[in-house]
């Protein structure tokens, strides 16, 4: 890439990033005012927000100054929860892309599996996690095996379904030039199926990797003694709001760096498609 366009590049990203920081700062700056003043309150009508209590409002809606204040407060125990839930997140991902990859290609192979296993594969959407969670920590325990498998099963499905939808779109031209060429059915999977499908397989994983935080608080709400979903219960319990915030900001941030990894691994992975499914 030449520098000028290098340059030009750097200066559009720059331009479209302004436009939602603004309006972020504008948020925050108004949020603060109104927690300050206590009109957000004032606006849930809670009995201590419509006595019109500075101090009551401060306790009930944190400002952004309080959160920013609890984040370095606690930093010691944010750091510790936020690697347990941030390794729940990683191992439960990678195991939902490994099987729902490998179920995606079983499925598209295999007319029959697929006539078969699909419509189970829908039909588990059906299930609310949060209500299959705390049976599942009964039947494997409080160890990690049970959180895994709560994140897995969030992130399961739109792996598998993109991966689909990805093999299955195959250009019918490209098949027949690798039929022409003596390939098997394996050879075009590997040499043009696969790689045909890798935007889809990317952006199903961005979704997945952005629920999987959602799955790892429930699994923690299920039954943990760490991590940052178990800190938003206790601290939630003991009416210290400003950490429930400080702790969902920090899971905000470990969905946002992970969908930016794969973004960024998208784009340098994928470099034979200008415009990836997603």
């Amino acid at each position: 890439m030449r520098p000028g366009r290098r340059r030009s590049g750097a200066r559009s990203g720059l331009r479209r990033a302004l436009a939602p920081a603004a309006l972020l700062v504008g948020l925050v700056a108004i949020w603060e005012l109104a927690a300050q003043q206590g009109v957000l309150a004032d606006l849930l009508l809670t009995d201590q927000g419509a006595g019109g209590d500075g101090d009551s409002a401060d306790f009930l809606v944190p400002a952004p100054s309080d959160i920013a204040g609890k984040l370095w407060a606690e930093r010691g125990l944010l750091a510790g929860d936020t690697w347990v839930t941030l390794t729940e997140v990683l191992l439960g991902f990678v195991l939902a892309l490994a099987a729902g990859l490998a179920l995606a290609v079983v499925i598209h192979l295999s007319e029959t599996t697929r006539r078969a296993v699909y419509p189970l594969v829908v039909a588990s959407q059906t299930i609310p996690i949060v209500v299959i969670a705390p049976i599942l920590v009964v039947w494997f325990g409080f160890g990690i095996f049970p959180k895994l498998l709560i994140i897995s099963l969030i992130c399961f499905f739109p792996i598998t379904v993109n991966s689909y939808d990805g093999l299955r779109s195959v250009d019918p031209d490209l098949i027949k030039m690798m039929r022409t060429l003596g390939a098997n059915r394996l050879q075009t999977l590997r040499r043009a199926e696969l790689p045909w499908a890798l935007p889809f397989v990317f952006s199903g994983a961005k979704i997945a990797v952005a629920v999987a935080v959602i799955g790892a608080v429930f699994a923690e709400w299920a039954g943990a003694d760490s991590g940052l979903g178990h800190l938003i219960l206790v601290s939630s319990g003991e009416l210290s709001t400003a950490l429930s915030f400080a702790a969902i900001l920090v899971l905000a941030a470990i969905a946002i760096c992970l969908f930016a990894l794969l973004a960024l691994l998208e784009r340098r992975i994928v470099t034979w498609k200008e415009n990836p499914a997603g």
